[in-house]
Formats: C-alpha cells, sequence, structure tokens
C-alpha cells in the first residue's frame, strides 16, 4: 500500500433541483476540486444531499473524476463517496470506482480521506496500483 498526503481547495456550487427532487428534500451540487501534493489533480463531480427534520442528520453520495498526477503518475480515476451524519457524528468512505483509473493509474484501488483542520483540507489517500 502506498500513501499520498497533501492539500485541497474545493468549490460547491448549488443546482437547482427539480421539483421532484424539491419535494424530496434533496439538494444537487456540483463539485470542483483542485489537490496540491503527492496528488497534483483536478476534480469534477456532483453530488447529491439529503436533508432530515433533525439538527445535525443528512446523507450524501457523490461522484468526482480527479485528472491529474499521483507520485508522478498520469491519468484519471473516479472517486464515489458515501457520507451519512447522525445528530453530528460524521461517518464518511471515499472509494476509488474500480477499473476507473486510466493511462498510468490503470489498476488503481485505494481510499481517501478527507481532514478539516483549521479551515485547511487536507486528504490521506491510501491506494495500491
Amino acid at each position: 500500500m502506498a500513501q499520498a498526503i497533501g492539500t485541497f481547495d474545493v468549490k460547491l456550487e448549488p443546482q437547482h433541483p427539480s421539483d421532484q427532487a424539491q419535494a424530496a428534500k434533496l439538494g444537487r451540487m456540483t463539485i470542483d476540486k483542485q489537490f496540491a501534493g503527492d496528488l497534483a489533480a483536478t476534480s469534477a463531480g456532483e453530488m447529491l444531499a439529503a436533508m432530515t427534520g433533525v439538527e445535525g442528520s443528512a446523507g450524501y453520495v457523490a461522484l468526482e473524476r480527479v485528472t491529474g498526477t499521483l507520485h508522478g503518475r498520469h491519468g484519471s480515476f473516479f472517486l464515489q463517496h458515501s457520507g451519512t451524519m447522525a445528530r453530528g457524528v460524521q461517518q464518511l468512505e471515499i472509494a476509488v470506482v474500480p477499473d476507473s483509473g486510466t493511462e498510468e493509474l490503470v489498476g488503481l484501488a485505494g481510499k481517501l480521506a478527507i481532514l478539516i483542520e483549521n479551515g485547511e483540507h487536507r486528504y490521506e489517500f491510501v491506494y495500491t496500483l
């Protein structure tokens, strides 16, 4: 297993939900990220979130395509997010979509963790190639 660490900036842009999604209390956002460090890349994706009537409880799923270099190897891959928050307690899993690696990242597998400290977004990416 290899490990990549670094920082990232993220821009979330709310999208206008359909009437059906709005009635179901679903929100949708686009994701744009800039990764720095061992993963020098950009990503684009979409997030779908469900809010509940209980403060601090929600769920979200997202997919994003990451394009750039990972420890000097160029290519792209997809990350799949699955997150829940139960009364403020967060559980989040972000995994590489199987067989989504391209170019020098073919065969990539792994999990990415997000850490937010003092307003700075950091990542730790444990992977195999």
